[in-house]
């Protein structure tokens, strides 16, 4: 719970900033005709709409399971952070890039830029303030992994779209400040308009980031391989099973995920045997791992497991168990 409303509390902040952002831009954009500045308009407004879908994403992951969805509604999260980052490719990238090739057709002077640099200068303190609070949260839940395998190995896409988004803001506005500062100074007009093309070269590359990483989470991810490991060690301790032979895991929602244990048997144990004994695997999971939200136990020799691994695609087997 802790870790949701640190997520929520990351989302509404940006929002809030966002908002406010996006107005003054459009207001600086409007009195200098600075195409660049119309273009980081646009930029926060798309983040505005997308801190929205992030939290109705949220909501609606949080939602208990039903008949209609036995396993939770986790997925939800994922979907709408996969419609975050097409917004930002086609809205703000497309849009912006549009800006810049029609400036650059027919280049004005920047009229009145003192305004735009001073909706700058506070997109930047703004910007910089989400963009510390993401980072914060970001950072409290990479654990030892560096930055990019965190973002890489991360399972709720909430922190790190933001953490994204305000890292692309700030890089957006150095690059608008750069254009108005050449066109002002050296009398070239075209340089705005080149900033608004950069601008959405930017926003181009953080929505492949996040489409590439929400993609796969929406498609099915494994969970952390660690998890597994545990499974086996787990089932492996029972006196019951002679051998726990791997674990499938596939990843339903930021801490949500379902797991198959293909275990064999003592020969020697009777059905109600082999029930207590998969009751006791499933309610040590449930202490050890609330984030297993069901545990399927699968009878199964170690021949017949290591069969369905070799008919898996290579490159996409899960960690097998020890001494396989």
């Amino acid at each position: 719970m802790a870790k949701k409303s640190g997520s929520r509390f990351v989302i509404y902040v940006a929002l809030a900033g966002n908002l406010g952002i996006a107005v003054a831009k459009f207001i600086a954009a409007a009195v200098s005709g600075s195409s660049a500045m119309f273009s980081e308009g646009v930029h926060s407004l798309v983040d505005t709409t997308n801190e929205v879908l992030l939290l109705h994403g949220l909501n609606r992951a949080s939602q208990p399971p039903d008949r209609a969805h036995p396993f939770g509604r986790g997925r939800e999260l994922y979907f709408w952070s996969f419609i975050v980052a097409v917004l930002v490719f086609a809205m703000g990238a497309g849009i912006s890039l549009y800006q810049g090739i029609v400036h650059l057709r027919d280049p004005e002077p920047v009229a009145n830029p003192t305004i735009a640099y001073i909706v700058l200068a506070v997109s930047l303190l703004f910007e910089g303030t989400s963009w510390w609070v993401a980072l914060r949260e970001f950072r409290a839940s990479k654990g030892r992994y560096g930055y990019f395998e965190a973002f890489r190995r991360s399972k709720d896409p909430s922190t790190f779209t933001v953490l994204l988004e305000d890292s692309a803001a700030m890089l957006g506005l150095l690059i608008a400040l750069a254009g108005l500062l050449g066109a002002q100074w050296l009398g070239i007009p075209e340089l705005d308009a080149l900033a608004s093309i950069g601008i959405a070269a930017v926003l181009a590359v953080a929505a492949f980031l996040l489409a590439r990483e929400t993609k796969g989470l929406l498609i099915g991810e494994p969970a952390h391989p660690e998890l597994g490991q545990a499974l086996l060690e787990r089932a492996n301790a029972d006196p019951d099973i002679e051998s726990a032979n791997g674990v499938l895991t596939i990843q339903v929602g930021p801490n949500q995920v379902l797991a198959t244990l293909s275990a064999a048997f003592d020969d020697r144990c009777t059905t109600q045997q082999i029930e207590a004994c998969v009751a006791r695997i499933e309610q040590a999971a449930r202490l050890h791992h609330p984030e297993i939200v069901a545990l399927f136990v699968k009878p199964e020799t170690p021949q017949a497991w290591q069969a369905r691994l070799d008919a898996l695609e290579p490159g996409s087997k899960p960690e097998p168990a020890n001494g396989m």
